[in-house]
């Protein structure tokens, strides 16, 4: 449901999240996208989107030019757990980079942590991640635990929150 023209994806409100068919663990991805020129909305209504890694694990895409909102929320934010370092968004309808560099977290044979999760990441070539440690998958309300949540390779999910984002 998302609208692909001139080389890129346009999330369509209401469409959905889209996920890879391939699965994948440590990985290093460089993601491009612009919020929508239009400003409307704010804080969490604005440009809202997000890079699932493993299909669990967000980092956070959001308008964040002149647009204030919660700290773990930011762009740059590994949502729910930790803002990001700075901010260099760019104005709406420009087009921004991530650079994220993802260790995946490791599980024992009994499903036990083995080790978390860890993320260093670049927005717009600055560091706004530095070998953040996850505290478990992303949960919009609560604290994330790793207890119950072993898993192997997963698929990369970007975020249809319902703003238009072009990925």
């Amino acid at each position: 449901g998302w609208k692909l023209e001139n080389g890129y994806m346009e999330v369509v409100p209401g469409s959905g999240d889209i996920m890879t068919k391939e699965k994948f663990g440590d990985i290093q991805i460089h993601v491009v996208f612009a919020n929508p020129a239009e400003i409307r909305g704010n804080s969490q209504n604005r440009g809202n989107s997000g890079i699932f890694l493993q299909g669990r694990y967000e980092v956070q895409v959001l308008d964040g030019w002149n647009n204030p909102t919660y700290a773990d929320g930011q762009i740059g934010a590994i949502y729910g757990q930790w803002p990001p370092l700075q901010n260099p968004a760019r104005k709406p309808g420009e087009w921004q980079t991530y650079d994220v560099i993802w260790t995946a977290p490791r599980f024992n044979a009994d499903s036990t942590l083995k080790s978390p999760a860890r993320v260093t990441a670049f927005f717009n070539g600055v560091l706004v991640q530095n070998n953040f440690i996850l505290k478990g998958p992303t949960l919009y309300i609560g604290q994330p635990t790793y207890k119950g949540a072993a898993h192997g390779a997963e698929p990369i999910k970007l975020q249809a929150h319902g703003d238009k984002s072009k990925p």
